[in-house]
């Protein structure tokens, strides 16, 4: 290979490095909000004027898509995109869970005691983070579960 031609490739295998951390970096960096308070309305457009697609509960999860002005466009678990007022969500404080059954444990790890299971769609306030796991608290059961069963 000449010098010329292992240059090219030098720059095109950093130039997809490049793109490759800018992509992961785009997924870690999505949005996260919290309905902030029950009974809050999911709308068909950002405007009390459109339709209410959704009753959403306190503590929901949702991924911001975009704004226009302070309506933010949304998406849940399951892909359902609508509109919300931005007055009425908070930071991401909670996760829902994805799976039919989930494991709660003591502590951050497999290990672990088994002390609980949550099912799909419960709604739990994260409290800490440690690795792949998520401490939480939730009315009816403290502890830990693994990112896998849980969004966001």
């Amino acid at each position: 290979m000449s010098k010329l031609n292992g240059t090219k490739l030098l720059a095109k295998m950093a130039l997809g490095a490049a793109f490759l951390l800018m992509s992961v970096a785009g997924v870690h960096g999505a949005e996260y909000v919290s309905v902030a308070k029950d009974g809050v309305n999911l709308r068909s457009g950002p405007d009390t004027k459109y339709s209410v697609l959704y009753e959403l509960p306190e503590g929901y999860p949702l991924k911001v898509i975009s704004r226009n002005g302070q309506w933010l466009k949304v998406s849940d678990f399951e892909n359902d995109q609508g509109w919300i007022f931005s007055p009425l969500v908070s930071t991401n404080t909670h996760v829902i869970v994805t799976v039919n059954e989930g494991n709660v444990r003591s502590g951050p790890g497999i290990n672990n005691e088994k002390t609980g299971v949550v099912v799909r769609e419960v709604l739990l306030r994260k409290v800490g983070e440690q690795g792949d796991w998520i401490q939480f608290d939730h009315p009816k059961l403290k502890g830990w579960i693994h990112r896998k069963l849980v969004w966001p």
